[in-house]
């Protein structure tokens, strides 16, 4: 299986099917952590820091790297935690870049 931390995000608009459970669940064997949502169509990972200003700090990080992908995340956060969540949607579920985008995140909490 291809690295998904070393892939880029191609431009979706449509037109294509989104990945099915099967692909879906593949694709998490990468990724831990990481949790397919309960209808299939999100990845949601949930992440606890031990202060305000960590959370922060990774909020922008996500944010910088989200531009770069042009792939954006769904998230909620407080005091110590970041909720995040992907799904593509222009196609009303997951895509490729979801997980690619999952993978960057991940990589962006690696000490």
């Amino acid at each position: 299986m291809n690295d998904l931390k070393n892939k880029r995000c191609k431009p979706c608009e449509g037109g294509i099917c989104p990945l099915d459970n099967d692909h879906s669940l593949l694709n998490l064997t990468q990724l831990p952590g990481w949790q397919l949502a309960k209808d299939g169509k999100s990845i949601v990972r949930m992440i606890e820091f031990d202060h305000f200003l960590a959370t922060m700090s990774f909020i922008n990080a996500m944010a910088f790297m989200a531009e770069q992908q042009g792939h954006h995340p769904d998230f909620s956060a407080g005091y110590h935690y970041c909720k995040v969540r992907y799904t593509t949607h222009a196609i009303g579920g997951l895509s490729e870049n979801d997980f690619i985008c999952a993978a960057k995140i991940n990589g962006l909490l690696e000490p």
